[in-house]
């Protein structure tokens, strides 16, 4: 099982050994634990050499107790279920409301917080597995789930599968913190992003979408071409202010279920660029709201409010109380089959 493989990372507080996997493609750098699946170090050429661009801890217990899902694999339902609560073939199913009146993230433990078996590791390539039985976090149906990690040339991508013997809704994604000017150097505001989306789903005060799919145009929201971070995040504008910054799911140009450009990042000071591709139908795009400043992380760095951004490939927050949204539901004998990928470079200007 998974302890043939990797160097020791630590017991969870369940007494479960968890391992940390190393994979090296002579361009990239990733280094990935057994708990959460998380993604702990990404390493990428910079100008100046070699940077680390996500945020992270140095130990199990901080991954265990600290909130913010850094890194994380996120199931069964990435972001958030209005009121714990929706209907599934004419039966209600209730969830844990971890994030005030709502679901987030799959629960209290959601798949973030297991410890996923590890299928095979070659040089550049991992695969994890995880099984969630019927009924655990309120969810019904057995899924079986299969996520690879794997560097290919400059990017790194994220390959997700998932069966279930009854039907059950599923939405899948990685939750890493990026800096581009690398992890512990302070807030992102002057890097650049685009995004490759011309709507987005506006949210309550709560987060829960409204069920409206509305335009960009002519909001701060519309980061349609490079702009940076900290340009709009602050001004008068409602959605901003709930969301304490951006906090907001936006719908990616083109056809669901093919691999298209969602998102664009660049930090001038290290030269990366980062192209994030999906064939998700959604990204959320998290501006690191909730860090409190003097959190310490990995390699001696200090985090604090918006010292990372989020690009949270999925289906739209609350799809399974949506029925305006694309269906999030895995029927029984159906594969869930997705696909998202970093591709690095660094910038000619």
């Amino acid at each position: 099982m998974s302890k043939c493989f990797g160097i020791p990372f630590g017991v969870t507080k369940n007494g479960e050994e968890v391992r940390e996997l190393t994979l090296d493609n002579g361009v990239l750098t990733a280094k990935v634990i057994t708990f959460g699946g998380i993604l702990r170090v990404l390493a990428v050429p910079g100008k100046d050499g070699p940077v680390d661009v996500v945020l992270g801890y140095d130990t199990l217990a901080e991954y265990e107790t600290n909130g913010g899902f850094f890194g994380a694999l996120i199931g069964r339902f990435a972001n958030r279920i209005a009121k714990g609560k929706f209907t599934l073939n004419g039966e209600e199913y209730a969830l844990a409301c971890n994030d005030g009146p709502n679901h987030l993230h799959g629960g209290n433990v959601g798949w973030s917080h297991r410890v996923w078996a590890v299928e095979s590791v070659e040089a550049d390539r991992v695969v994890l597995t995880l099984d969630s039985p019927s009924g655990e976090e309120g969810y019904p149906g057995h899924i079986q789930v299969k996520v690879a990690y794997a560097l290919e040339g400059s990017a790194l991508s994220i390959h997700y599968q998932a069966v279930t013997d009854g039907d059950t809704p599923c939405n899948l994604t990685n939750h890493s913190y990026f800096n581009l000017s690398g992890q512990g150097s302070g807030a992102v505001l002057d890097q650049e992003i685009q995004l490759y989306c011309s709507a987005y789903t506006p949210a309550g005060e709560t987060s829960i979408p409204f069920g409206r799919i509305d335009p960009v145009e002519g909001t701060p929201m519309d980061l349609r071409r490079p702009t940076p971070i900290g340009a709009h995040i602050s001004e008068p504008f409602q959605q901003l202010e709930w969301g304490h910054g951006y906090d907001h799911n936006f719908v990616v140009d083109g056809q669901p279920g093919v691999m298209r450009p969602a998102a664009l990042a660049r930090s001038r000071a290290t030269g990366i660029v980062m192209e994030v591709e999906t064939d998700c139908p959604g990204v959320q795009f998290y501006t690191a709201n909730f860090v409190e400043d003097g959190r310490k992380g990995k390699e001696g760095a200090v985090y604090g409010f918006r010292h990372g951004f989020c690009l949270e490939t999925q289906h739209f927050p609350d799809t399974p109380n949506q029925p305006g949204f694309p269906s999030c539901t895995l029927r029984a004998g159906e594969r869930y089959d997705q696909t998202t990928r970093y591709r690095f470079s660094l910038t000619e200007r």
